[in-house]
C-alpha cells in the first residue's frame, strides 16, 4: 500500500474506525502510562511563561465554557482548550517521544481528545482509545513523510501530529467514515510547524497548534464542511508538498505506539542517550569536572540540527545543547529537575568552560536512539560509554520511573492522587480526568 496513490487516507480512516475490541491490551497499557505522564508534565508546566501567555489568551477570548484549561478554574471552547493544553503540556519538553518519526504524540493528540471528550461527556476509556488510535496514525503518517520531511525543518509533532489529533477528535465525536476522510483532508491544509522554533516558546506552541487543528477539522467535518476528497495523498496534497518522496504505508502487525519512550530528563529527547551514557560513566568512576580534558559525543547526524546549540542564550536553549547538557551531567547537576534549566545557567563560567571542551560528531553508523561518548583525562586516559534508548523496558519498570518523576515534579500526595485516578480509568469519565488538571 503506497502513500502516494491515495491509499494513505484510506488507511488512516480505517485505523480511526478500528473496533475497540481489536485494540491490544499491551498498547492500551502503554497509552495509560502516557496519559498519566502527560497529566504530570502538563501540571508541572502550568507556571511557565509560555503557559501563562497562552492560558491568558484563550481565557480572554472566552466562548462556550465546556472544556478545561490546565491550571485555570474557568472553561473555554474545545478548540481553545486544545490549543492551550497542547502548548502547556509541552512547555517543559518533558513529555513522551516516538523515534520512528521523531515526534511527541501525547502533547499534540491528548489535548484534542480530552477537549472534545469533556465537551461530549465521553468516558475516560473512550478518550484513551481515541488518543491511542490518533497517536498510532500520527506515527505512521510521520513514517510516510520520512526523514527528509524532518530534515527540511518540519516539526513532526505538529505536522503528523495534526492528523493524529484529527483522528482522535473525530473518534471522540463519532465521525462517520466519510466524515473522517473529510476531516483528514481539512486538516491537511492546516497542519504546520517548524523546527526553527526549537529553543523558544514556539516549540510548545507547535503542539498546541496541532491539537487545535485536529479539533477544528473534526468539528467542521461534523457540520458538513466540504474539502477536497484526499488532502493527504492526492496530487498537491500534504504528502506531495511536504515530502520529496513519500514512503510506503508501514506494514505492521501490531501497534507501533508500544515503542513510545518516556522522558526522565527535562530536555530534548535527542540528548537523553548522551546523558544516560555520561551518568553511567560517572557512577563507574569518580571523575571531577576539571579533570576532563575533552569530551567527544557521537550521535546520529539528524540530531545536529536539533540538539547542538553551542552557546545557549536561555534555559530553553540549554535543553537543545549537547555541550551544556554534558557539562551539567559532569558537574553533578540534576537534568531531571526543570529548575536546573534556569536562564542564569547560561551565565555560569564553569559550565561554559566545560561545554567548550565538548565536540559533537555526526556519525551515520549511529542510530537515532544511540549515543557514544568518550572522555579524555589530563593523563591521556580515555574512558568510553554508550547508551541506546531503543531498549524496551517492562511496563512495571516504566511505571515506577514515571511515578518517581511525578513525585519529584508534583510532590508525593498529588502525584499519587493522579496515579490512582488514571489507574481507575475504566470507571471514570473524561470530565473526571479534566478536573485533575484545573486550577
Amino acid at each position: 500500500m503506497t502513500a502516494s496513490n491515495g491509499a494513505a487516507i484510506d488507511a488512516v480512516a480505517d485505523l480511526a474506525g478500528q473496533c475497540s475490541t481489536d485494540i491490544p491490551a499491551s498498547a492500551r497499557a502503554m497509552a495509560t502510562l502516557s496519559l498519566f505522564d502527560w497529566c504530570v508534565v502538563a501540571l508541572a508546566g502550568t507556571g511557565q511563561p509560555v503557559s501563562r501567555i497562552i492560558r491568558d489568551l484563550v481565557l480572554d477570548e472566552g466562548g462556550r465554557p465546556t472544556a478545561s484549561v490546565i491550571g485555570a478554574a474557568r472553561k473555554v471552547p474545545p478548540r481553545a482548550a486544545a490549543l492551550a493544553n497542547g502548548t502547556i503540556s509541552h512547555a517543559l519538553d518533558y513529555d513522551d517521544t516516538h523515534f520512528a518519526h521523531v515526534g511527541h504524540p501525547s502533547v499534540a493528540i491528548l489535548p484534542a481528545a480530552l477537549a472534545l471528550a469533556e465537551d461530549r461527556d465521553a468516558s475516560a476509556a473512550a478518550l484513551r482509545d481515541a488518543f491511542l488510535l490518533g497517536a498510532e496514525a500520527s506515527i505512521r503518517i510521520g513514517m510516510v513523510l520520512g526523514r527528509e520531511h524532518y530534515e527540511r525543518g518540519f516539526h513532526q509533532t505538529a505536522t503528523a501530529g495534526a492528523f493524529g489529533a484529527t483522528v482522535a477528535a473525530g473518534r471522540v465525536i463519532g465521525l462517520a467514515p466519510a466524515q473522517m476522510r473529510s476531516a483528514l483532508s481539512i486538516v491537511s491544509t492546516r497542519a504546520s510547524g517548524l523546527k526553527s522554533q526549537f529553543g523558544t516558546m514556539g516549540k510548545p506552541y507547535n503542539a498546541g497548534i496541532a491539537a487545535s487543528n485536529g479539533v477544528e477539522a473534526a468539528l467542521l467535518a461534523e457540520r458538513g464542511f466540504i474539502s477536497c476528497d484526499d488532502g493527504l495523498g492526492a496530487a498537491q496534497g500534504f504528502l506531495a508538498t511536504h515530502a520529496a518522496t513519500a514512503a510506503d504505508w508501514p506494514a505492521v502487525g501490531g501497534f507501533l505506539f508500544e515503542d513510545i519512550k518516556h522522558k526522565f530528563h527535562a530536555c530534548c529527547h535527542g540528548a537523553h542517550a548522551m546523558i544516560e551514557a555520561l551518568q553511567k560513566l560517572m557512577t563507574q568512576r569518580a571523575i571531577a569536572p576539571d579533570a576532563v580534558a575533552s569530551i567527544v559525543v557521537r550521535v546520529s547526524p539528524r540530531w545536529l540540527k536539533v540538539c547542538d546549540i553551542k552557546a545557549p542564550r536561555s534555559g530553553l536553549e540549554i535543553k537543545f545543547s549537547y555541550a551544556y547538557l554534558a557539562a551539567m551531567v559532569l558537574s553533578g547537576i540534576d537534568t531531571a529537575a526543570d529548575h536546573s534549566y534556569a536562564d542564569a545557567a547560561c551565565d555560569s563560567a564553569a559550565l561554559r568552560r566545560l561545554s567548550q571542551r565538548v565536540t559533537v560528531v555526526g556519525d551515520a553508523h549511529i542510530s537515532d536512539t544511540e549515543t557514544e561518548v568518550a572522555l579524555t583525562l589530563p593523563d591521556g586516559l580515555r574512558v568510553t560509554g554508550r547508551h541506546d534508548l531503543s531498549v524496551r523496558h517492562a511496563p512495571e519498570v516504566i511505571a515506577n520511573g514515571l511515578r518517581r518523576k511525578a513525585r519529584a515534579l508534583l510532590g508525593d500526595e498529588r502525584a499519587e492522587a493522579i496515579w490512582t485516578s488514571i489507574a481507575g480509568i475504566d470507571a471514570r469519565s473524561a470530565r473526571d480526568l479534566a478536573a485533575l488538571l484545573r486550577g
